[in-house]
């Protein structure tokens, strides 16, 4: 069962008891994380809730500008879209075995992911690799989250490739084994 759950009263619509609420955008990271919250939600048959923010520029006063309705409505549809173009990515389709929420966002991702998870509730991110400008530009939701949710947190990061001298293994446990004075 697949509910499509836009706007402000989405906490009234999410089914009772322990949920696993899964952020996701097109990051490869973000696949990885969707792949084991699906598997997650299987093993503990939890209510799996896809959510996407979209980082839309937003209007402090919506209604100054008529047009902010529109460009909100049609961001939380375009929302749904990435999510089902993930699912489709990494499962071949929302599973059809799990209850299964999408939500669509305009705003901030951390803000909203924090706001959506409640105690007794599963948070589960990705974490890819990101260069210098674009921590310094773009904060990071997963450090969002784990300073400020109320639940229970699971970071999943993209694996590396043995082969890529970046972050290989060897250099890794080198740094971390040599004494520092």
């Amino acid at each position: 069962m697949v509910v499509l759950l836009t706007g402000g009263t989405v906490e009234q619509e999410l089914p009772a008891g322990a949920r696993l609420i899964v952020g996701v955008d097109e990051s490869p990271s973000s696949r990885w994380a969707l792949a084991w919250a699906i598997g997650a939600a299987r093993l503990h048959r939890m209510v799996l809730v896809a959510v996407h923010v979209s980082r839309a520029p937003v209007h402090p006063f919506p209604e100054a500008l008529p047009v902010q309705h529109a460009i909100r409505a049609g961001e939380e549809a375009r929302c749904s879209e990435v999510i089902n173009g993930v699912f489709d990515d990494v499962a071949g389709g929302v599973p059809e075995d799990l209850t299964t929420a999408v939500i669509g966002r305009v705003g901030d991702p951390g803000y909203h992911l924090v706001d959506l998870a409640r105690e007794g509730d599963l948070l589960v991110l990705g974490r890819g690799r990101r260069g210098l400008f674009s921590r310094i530009f773009m904060p990071s939701t997963s450090m969002y989250c784990a300073r400020h949710a109320r639940t229970t947190i699971v970071i999943v990061r993209q694996p590396t490739s043995p082969d890529d001298p970046e972050m290989s293994g060897d250099r890794a446990r080198g740094f971390w084994s040599r004494r520092h004075p």
